[in-house]
């Protein structure tokens, strides 16, 4: 299966989501429950977000063939 451009910039914008989403979620729930040191949140959006940035790195800009 071809890849296009199109497809590139979808899977790129889907690793931003992932980013967006690990960060909304630290800093939502750290406000609601006051607890900007735990680490199980740590957990869950420092994963999100790596995928995030990986995903983003790998999949930027145009593909050289």
């Amino acid at each position: 299966m071809a890849e296009t451009p199109l497809s590139r910039k979808i899977v790129f914008a889907g690793y931003g989501f992932l980013f967006l989403l690990g960060l909304t979620f630290y800093v939502c729930w750290s406000l609601a429950y006051n607890t900007w040191t735990d680490v199980g949140v740590y957990a869950v959006s420092a994963t999100l977000m790596g995928f995030g940035i990986v995903g983003m790195l790998l999949y930027r800009g145009e593909r050289k063939d």
